[in-house]
C-alpha cells in the first residue's frame, strides 16, 4: 500500500503540533476510503471496528430515537475526527454517519486507538477537546429545545452551521454543503411544514435565500438578533 503523504493532514488542527515524522507514523495504520453521496460510513449500533478522519466532503450524523424519529446530531467537515466510539467507552457506533456529497476519509482500526493516544498525548488532547466541544453543542441544543420557540431554534441551528461551514458569496453567507428543510427540521425537533413556513417568511423579510438543498444567510446579524430574542431595530 502506498504511504499517505503527511502534508494532506498537517494543517488540520489535530496534527499541527506534530512533526512530519510523527504524522507519518500515525498515518501508517490508516487506510483511505471514498464514500459516494448518500452512502453510510457506519450505522447506528454497528460494531465500531474503525475510527475516521474526514479529508474531503461532508457527512451528516443522525440518530434514530425510540419513537422512530430521526434526529440530525451534527455535520462532519474536513479535518474532523469521528467514529471514535472507544474514546467514549463504547464498542458500537451511537449514530449513523452518511456522506451528503462524495467524501474521502482515513480509517484506522479501533484497536490502534489506545496505543496511538498513549504514544501521542497531543492527539488524545485534541480529540478530547473535539468531544468536549460536541458535548457543549449538544447541551446548548437541549436547552434550546426545552426553552425556546421554534423560530429561535431554527435561527440558532442555521447560525451554528455557518460558523462550522459557511462561505461568503455575493448574497451573504452560504452553508457550504447540501442541506434540505427536512434536515433543518430534524436538527431542531420540529416538522418540515414548520421549517418551510419559517424559512419562507424569512425570505420575504430578507434574512435568508433558499434553493434546492441550499440556504444562504443574507442578513446574519438580524438572524442573530432573532435567535437571541432581541429586537431587530
Amino acid at each position: 500500500m502506498t504511504a499517505i503523504d503527511p502534508s494532506i493532514v498537517a494543517e488540520f488542527s489535530l496534527f499541527r503540533e506534530l512533526s512530519r515524522d510523527q504524522i507519518r507514523d500515525i498515518l501508517s495504520s490508516a487506510t483511505p476510503r471514498r464514500y459516494a453521496k448518500n452512502t453510510n460510513v457506519f450505522e447506528q449500533d454497528g460494531k465500531a471496528d474503525y475510527f475516521f478522519l474526514l479529508l474531503n466532503g461532508h457527512l451528516r450524523v443522525s440518530r434514530l430515537i425510540p419513537d422512530g424519529q430521526q434526529v440530525v446530531v451534527r455535520y462532519i467537515v474536513a479535518g474532523d475526527i469521528f467514529g471514535i466510539a472507544m474514546a467514549i467507552g463504547r464498542d458500537t457506533y451511537p449514530a449513523t454517519a452518511t456522506a451528503i456529497v462524495e467524501s474521502l476519509a482515513l480509517a484506522w482500526p479501533s484497536a490502534s486507538w489506545p496505543s496511538l493516544v498513549a504514544k501521542y498525548p497531543t492527539l488524545a488532547a485534541g480529540t478530547m477537546q473535539t468531544l468536549g466541544n460536541r458535548l457543549q453543542d449538544v447541551q446548548a441544543r437541549v436547552v434550546e429545545m426545552s426553552t425556546e420557540e421554534v423560530e429561535r431554534r431554527v435561527a440558532h441551528a442555521l447560525l451554528r452551521l455557518v460558523r462550522q461551514s459557511g462561505r461568503k458569496v455575493e448574497q451573504g453567507i452560504e452553508i457550504d454543503f447540501p442541506i434540505s428543510r427536512q434536515d433543518v427540521a430534524e436538527m431542531t425537533g420540529t416538522t418540515l411544514h414548520t421549517v418551510s413556513r419559517i424559512l419562507s417568511a424569512w425570505e420575504d423579510r430578507g434574512l435568508v435565500r433558499g434553493g434546492r438543498q441550499k440556504i444562504i444567510l443574507t442578513d446574519a446579524h438580524r438572524l442573530f438578533l432573532l435567535a437571541e430574542g432581541q429586537s431587530e431595530s
